[in-house]
């Protein structure tokens, strides 16, 4: 026969169940962190803690883009300002 405590953790489970699915609290911080890296703003001035935050968050919560973002080369340089074809009128289709 089931305790009346057990009754109430069983409930509390399925309600806190039910909460976690509808606040959708993993994708939230996934989002989260994507857009504090993506848009490159205050998290940047906001210290080495702060970094280590968003970039363990964005490991926790989307590690196949994570793993893909660390084996992607940094860029080597400025990218090469593109050529200006000056008789562009007459070349075009």
């Amino acid at each position: 026969m089931m305790h009346p405590t057990d009754v109430l953790v069983i409930a509390s489970a399925l309600a806190a169940g039910y909460l976690a699915g509808r606040l959708q609290p993993w994708r939230r911080l996934g989002d989260w962190a994507v857009d504090q890296i993506r848009f490159a703003g205050p998290w940047v001035r906001g210290g080495r803690g702060r970094q280590a935050v968003v970039a363990l968050a964005h490991v926790l919560t989307a590690p196949r883009a994570s793993w893909r973002i660390l084996r992607t080369p940094a860029p080597t340089g400025p990218e090469p300002a593109p050529v200006r074809d000056p008789d562009w009128a007459a070349n075009r289709r």
